[in-house]
C-alpha cells in the first residue's frame, strides 16, 4: 500500500511539472503571436510568490511601448554576431564568460544591477543587443534583475533547461546565443511574466531621467 502511495506521488509530481513548463511556453508563445495569454502558475525562482494577473485587454500593445527604450536600432534584430571561444573569452571576463557564453547562474543579490533603479537601457554584454529597459524592470525578491518583458520579443529566444534537475525556461540572446537566464509564469501585470536575468549578461546605458511635461 505504501509502495503504491509513493509511485502516485511521484507521477503526481512529474505531472505538475509538466503542466507548470506547459504554462510557461503556452504563455510565451500567445505574447509572440500578440494574443491575449492565459493565466497559469509556474515554479517560482528563489524567494518569490506565483502572482501573475489577469492581461487586461489591450494591454499587450502597451506593455511592448512601456517596454522599448526611446531610441531602438532595427538593425539589431537583423546583425548576426558569431565569434570564437577564443575570441568571447578575449572580449569577456572570466565571470562574464561564464555566465554568458557557458550558461552558470550567478549568485543572488550579488549582481551588479539586482537592486538597481538607474533609468536606461539594458544590453546584452556579448554582442550590445538592446535586450531589456529600466522600464520593465521590478523588485521581485530574488536577488536577480527582473523584467516583466523584453524590449521586442524577438530579441530573446527560449528553449527547455534541465541543468539543475527541474523544467525551466532558458532565455537566451537572439543575436548572438548569449545566456541571459531564465523566465518563469509568476510576473507582476501586464504580461504575467518574470524574466529573472543575471547581471553579468548585461550592461547598462543610463540615460537621464524623463522630466514631467
Amino acid at each position: 500500500m505504501l509502495r503504491g502511495t509513493r509511485i502516485g506521488y511521484r507521477k503526481s509530481s512529474a505531472l505538475w511539472w509538466l503542466v507548470a513548463l506547459a504554462a510557461v511556453v503556452l504563455l510565451l508563445i500567445a505574447r509572440a503571436a500578440g494574443a491575449k495569454p492565459k493565466r497559469a502558475e509556474s515554479p517560482a525562482g528563489a524567494g518569490a510568490k506565483p502572482a501573475a494577473a489577469p492581461v487586461e485587454k489591450g494591454s499587450e500593445a502597451s506593455a511592448q511601448d512601456q517596454a522599448k527604450p526611446e531610441s531602438d536600432d532595427d538593425s539589431e534584430d537583423e546583425t548576426r554576431v558569431d565569434k570564437t571561444e577564443a575570441e568571447w573569452k578575449q572580449l569577456l571576463t572570466r565571470k562574464q564568460y561564464r555566465v554568458a557564453r557557458q550558461g552558470e547562474t550567478e549568485l543572488p543579490f550579488k549582481g551588479k544591477y539586482w537592486k538597481s533603479k538607474k533609468p536606461g537601457t539594458y544590453r546584452c554584454v556579448c554582442c550590445n543587443a538592446a535586450v531589456f529597459s529600466s522600464e520593465a524592470k521590478f523588485e521581485s525578491g530574488t536577488g536577480w534583475p527582473s523584467f516583466w518583458a523584453p524590449v521586442k520579443e524577438k530579441r530573446l529566444v527560449s528553449r527547455q533547461d534541465y541543468s539543475d534537475g527541474s523544467l525551466r525556461i532558458e532565455v537566451l540572446c537572439a543575436r548572438c546565443d548569449a545566456h541571459l537566464g531564465h523566465v518563469f509564469a509568476d510576473g507582476p501585470p501586464p504580461t504575467g511574466l518574470r524574466y529573472c536575468i543575471n547581471s553579468e549578461s548585461l550592461k547598462l546605458e543610463e540615460r537621464s531621467p524623463r522630466r514631467s511635461p
